[in-house]
């Protein structure tokens, strides 16, 4: 049986219209990569950027690099990360500065200008990100890690379990978003203990010991 011509050009167009909203959406979305300019007045120590999704910042983009007043660091992000992505730089008097939930697609620059925080919403317990990264630059391996918050009274497990943590690695502390006073204590392979109670994890990306 023959299918009349009028219902065959309006089941084309049907199944073209189907397949372009199954098109994939990383395919209609734009370039997420941006250039962070620097217009602070000072020097950036450290650039993180990570998508809004992901708990933790991950690596330092800048690397051993710094980004001087005045210049600018590109950016370079995977589509597959998607539009929406959490940015955080550190200056060099070690005051960090967020931008949240960003839209990357939509924008080719980001300035930083680096204006200090005024009012309560400068209060560093007023909530936030806790987590942060533990470097070990020590000169042994770390062989166990306990956070807790200030709160507890003990340390809970230690977040290494098997593993130690080597000279000049990290590990990603991913925390509860909120709580940002917290305790770090950290054993060396050869026993030695060593504390820091109080921390403000919400103002900092890294914890460096020694």
């Amino acid at each position: 049986m023959t299918m009349p011509r009028r219902l065959f050009a309006l089941l084309t167009m049907v199944l073209g219209l189907v397949a372009m909203a199954a098109f994939p959406a990383s395919a209609q979305q734009g370039d997420p990569s941006f250039t962070l300019v620097n217009r602070s007045g000072q020097v950036i120590n450290e650039i993180y950027v990570s998508p809004t999704r992901e708990p933790n910042w991950g690596r330092d983009l800048l690397g051993q690099s710094t980004l001087a007043d005045g210049r600018s660091f590109p950016v370079r992000i995977a589509p597959s990360a998607g539009c929406r992505q959490d940015v955080r730089v550190v200056y060099a008097d070690g005051r960090p500065e967020e931008r949240r939930n960003q839209d990357t697609c939509a924008i080719s620059e980001m300035v930083f200008g680096g204006a200090a925080p005024r009012g309560p919403s400068a209060a560093p317990n007023a909530g936030g990100n806790p987590s942060f990264n533990l470097v070990n630059r020590g000169r042994s391996a770390i062989r166990e890690i306990y956070v807790s918050s200030a709160r507890d009274d003990n340390w809970g497990q230690d977040r290494l379990g098997q593993n130690t943590l080597p000279v000049g690695q990290h590990l990603p502390v991913q925390l509860p978003q909120g709580d940002c006073r917290n305790d770090i204590r950290i054993v060396w392979m050869d026993g030695r203990a060593e504390e820091r109670r109080g921390v403000d994890t919400c103002a900092l990306v890294n914890v460096v010991f020694p």
